[in-house]
């Protein structure tokens, strides 16, 4: 079993952290129970190997280009999925990627809200962005969903924008802002309680 470190932000449900090398077994078989919730939107790291690649990414660094959390229930610490930040630019641009994707079988239980409104307080705050960014397939509902009953702000549509699975698929375009998400965050805290 994982070892259950301070997290980083804690919420009434869940709480969020880096990955670490020691969450592996336990991403590992997630990972293998959600390939059916996956389809053909996501591809997550499938061996040893992959999740190692996956965790050094994050490695920490003065001024990170990627930033990963995975999700954790509080009651029972099971892994409920994973938020990456990818592709931080700081600057006049001040914008990052979000990805993510949740675990079978927590989904439809609102925890990937909750974990997703704790680390837009990480991309706004302590990353001090001005922009996050996700681009999710037209398919993928339930990504959408998550998007949009956060708040964010559908901008675009990318066609053929990124090669999942071997195929160019076409994305939907959502962006959320600094002066958007200090509005929004409100709403989100009552979901919010402080680390102990």
């Amino acid at each position: 079993m994982p070892l259950h470190p301070r997290p980083t932000l804690v919420g009434t449900r869940v709480y969020v952290r880096p990955p670490r090398l020691t969450d592996g077994q336990a991403f590992l078989a997630a990972t293998r129970a959600s390939r059916a919730l996956h389809g053909p939107w996501t591809r997550p790291p499938d061996s040893r190997e992959r999740y190692a690649a996956y965790v050094a990414r994050f490695t920490v660094a003065k001024d990170p280009a990627h930033a990963g959390f995975l999700v954790f229930r509080r009651e029972d610490h099971a892994l409920v999925g994973v938020f990456n930040f990818s592709e931080i630019v700081r600057g006049a641009f001040c914008s990052t990627y979000l990805g993510y994707y949740g675990f079978a079988p927590f989904s439809g239980q609102g925890l990937m809200t909750e974990g997703m409104a704790l680390v837009l307080d990480v991309a706004f705050g302590k990353l001090g962005l001005h922009r996050v960014e996700v681009n999710i397939q037209p398919t993928n509902v339930r990504s959408l969903a998550l998007a949009e009953r956060i708040g964010f702000t559908r901008e675009g549509y990318s066609r053929r924008y990124v090669k999942i699975g071997g195929r160019w698929r076409d994305h939907e375009r959502l962006a959320m802002l600094a002066e958007d998400w200090q509005r929004l965050r409100r709403k989100h805290r009552a979901r919010r309680s402080p680390a102990r």
